[in-house]
């Protein structure tokens, strides 16, 4: 398995200085920036739109990793494109057509992720493993940070790496909730590869320390 990937959410970040609290993980560990997008209708937050996602591509050259939490994904796939995303994420619930939207986003040079809440199960991301180039799976239900890890998600998270390997698929693993040294092990032994963190990196004394942490976590020892 390659080495673990850390997505620091900014959902979770000072918004009063939120271009310096990017700079700070991406030059300290941090392999993507993580931009959650709610519209107040999938899930009960209301949270960004492209210029957050613009602010983000122009404080770091890692990758800006866009989770969609929204109705009708599709009408978003332009502007953040625009904005300079480059993970597009989204949940199959939310659009008539997910097949036809992965697609849209790799014609556009995105990686196309498919999101699977809690009880959303793995048959809906089976038929477009082929599509895909990221599975989340999410381990809280989506909507606010700082929430506990669901226990069940560790067998999910085991199944959805099987069919990943089955198929032979090199899509990026990725499971966001409740990611902190005490739960990142048990994600990273299931076979998730990519973890968002937000309050457990930016709401650290030491957001750089605590990227270390995490990383550190998903070895041997844990």
């Amino acid at each position: 398995m390659t080495a673990p990937l850390i997505a620091p959410s900014i959902l979770s970040a000072d918004f009063g200085d939120l271009t310096d609290a990017i700079t700070l993980v991406a030059n300290g560990g941090a392999d993507w920036i993580h931009v959650d997008v709610m519209d107040g209708r999938f899930v009960p937050n209301l949270t960004f739109g492209a210029n957050v996602i613009a602010t983000a591509r122009r404080a770091t050259d890692k990758p800006v990793d866009v989770h969609l939490m929204v109705e009708e994904p599709e009408r978003y796939l332009e502007p953040f494109v625009e904005a300079g995303a480059n993970v597009f994420t989204f949940h199959p619930e939310a659009t008539r057509h997910p097949q036809r939207l992965l697609a849209a986003a790799r014609e556009r040079g995105l990686l196309a992720g498919l999101a699977l809440n809690p009880g959303t199960p793995l048959a809906h991301a089976e038929e477009l493993v082929a599509d895909m180039d990221l599975l989340l799976i999410m381990t809280v239900n989506p909507g606010y940070s700082g929430q506990s890890y669901i226990a069940s998600s560790d067998d999910k998270i085991a199944r959805a790496r099987a069919l990943l390997d089955r198929r032979q698929s090199q899509a990026y693993l990725q499971v966001d909730g409740g990611i902190t040294p005490d739960t990142i092990g048990r994600a990273w032994r299931a076979g998730a590869q990519v973890f968002v963190a937000g309050s457990a990196v930016f709401g650290a004394k030491d957001p750089v320390a605590a990227i270390r942490t995490l990383k550190a976590r998903c070895g041997t020892e844990v």
